[in-house]
């Protein structure tokens, strides 16, 4: 991959006031006569599906309960109690497959109560509030290292401080807050959040944070081992996987990955340079994600090229057609065989698939599409700076307690095997490993 600038890229497509309107807050917050509203549709089911569906299990009837009462600060601590998380989470979590689809409501009307945005309701007033609404245990004389400060590795270090621990957090980005820093579309999380809710969470106390800290660069596994008494890892995907064809290292063609994540640091969005003619190879929420704000950036022709079928996009369909409504165009079942080079910038190739019983193959036709810039969107790998541990289908191998082949590591998030490569999944697993790295420090594991 080349960091070259392509000749059809170029910053400033809109002005300022344009690009402020496009990447405005996805979902702009309820006001407290809307969130009233919204809760007075729960039916407040006893055994509720909704909870069911939530990957930490937040009580879902009884924080919107609370809500209805009048009091969302009890709200958002029935929500912080399995989701320290949850502030995040209501603006980044796919709702529509989850808690939502799951709602009484969404199965006979259509209409789901609005849980996404019930939630950061409750949370973001608590978390206006000063001070941080949980208090550590006595300390315990244990400490735990973790390294990755993304969802996982913070919602184990808040459960580990909690619980009296001592932590030590690192991360090889110069900021903290790992994919919800730097991997999530600008638009659903804006003014700062994922900073200030990393600051909000470190309040507990008793966590330190280090940056720029690269396992198998600066950062020394042996050396964590004799240091802590556990140690997590938490430290997501690494790896971009290569689209494996000629060209892909042309001036113009780079990871989307590393486009969100400098859109995301950007302090002026009109300095980031866009293609007038963009493809993006992918279809997760990383090739949505970067289509979308490639269309929000400017760029007048957007096109996400997937290899199968529209059902099996791994983006919801939600997602898919909030990028319609963006304007950005769909093409499936089609595969790149090559990118050229051209008078024009690049050309690149697709033949069209389709599934068989043996898998996917090609149907022997295909066309072309120019572009001047082309987005490879096609999943992660992990990247464990010569670790050597058990892996299970490209991830480390965990056992159901987060227990690696190493007794004294855990892992937890992306990075392991057996989970959704969610946000809420990351909260999930992350604490419920500080949860057992708790119970082995103190011996009742």
């Amino acid at each position: 991959m080349s960091n070259a600038l392509a000749p059809g890229i170029c910053a400033g497509r809109l002005g300022e006031a344009e690009l402020a309107e496009n990447f405005a807050d996805l979902h702009p917050p309820l006001t407290a006569h809307e969130a009233l509203v919204a809760a007075d549709r729960c039916y407040f089911c006893f055994d509720a599906p909704c909870t069911a569906a939530c990957p930490t299990e937040i009580d879902i009837p009884l924080f919107i309960r609370q809500i209805a009462a009048g009091r969302p600060k009890e709200a958002a601590r029935t929500i912080f109690e399995q989701n320290i998380l949850g502030g995040m989470c209501a603006r980044v979590c796919p709702t529509e497959t989850l808690c939502e689809e799951a709602c009484v409501r969404e199965a006979a009307e259509g209409e789901p109560v609005q849980i996404g945005r019930l939630q950061r309701f409750a949370t973001d007033r608590l978390m206006a509030e000063p001070g941080h609404p949980f208090h550590r245990a006595r300390p315990t004389g244990r400490s735990v290292a973790i390294v990755g400060a993304g969802p996982a590795g913070l919602a184990a270090a808040h459960r580990l401080a909690l619980l009296g621990h001592e932590v030590k957090i690192f991360d090889a980005r110069p900021r903290g807050g790992g994919l919800n820093e730097y991997g999530i579309a600008a638009y659903k999380t804006v003014n700062g959040f994922a900073q200030a809710e990393l600051d909000w969470l470190l309040g507990v106390g008793g966590i330190e944070l280090l940056t720029e800290q690269r396992l198998g660069d600066n950062l020394d596994l042996g050396e964590l081992l004799e240091s802590h008494d556990a140690v997590l890892l938490a430290i997501g995907l690494g790896g971009v996987n290569g689209l494996g064809v000629p060209g892909e290292d042309l001036p113009g063609v780079e990871d989307a990955v590393d486009f969100i994540a400098r859109l995301r640091q950007a302090g002026d969005l009109s300095a980031v340079p866009v293609g007038r003619r963009v493809v993006v190879i992918g279809g997760g929420m990383t090739a949505i994600d970067a289509a979308v704000q490639s269309r929000l950036l400017g760029a007048e022709t957007v096109t996400i090229v997937y290899r199968r079928d529209r059902a099996a996009m791994p983006a919801s369909r939600y997602e898919q057609d909030l990028a319609a409504s963006r304007g950005v165009s769909f093409r499936f079942n089609a595969r790149p065989t090559g990118i050229a080079q051209t008078a024009d910038g690049l050309e690149i190739r697709f033949a069209y698939t389709e599934a068989t019983p043996e898998g996917l193959r090609d149907t022997g036709q295909g066309f072309a599409l120019e572009a001047d810039q082309i987005f490879k969107a096609i999943g992660q790998t992990l990247d464990l700076g010569g670790i050597e541990l058990e892996r299970d289908g490209g991830k480390i191998r965990v056992d159901g307690l987060g227990r690696t082949s190493h007794a004294k590591i855990w892992a937890a998030g992306d990075c392991a095997a057996g989970g959704k490569d969610l946000t809420v999944t990351a909260v999930a697993e992350g604490r419920d490993a500080a949860e057992h790295i708790h119970a082995a420090l103190m011996g009742s594991a």
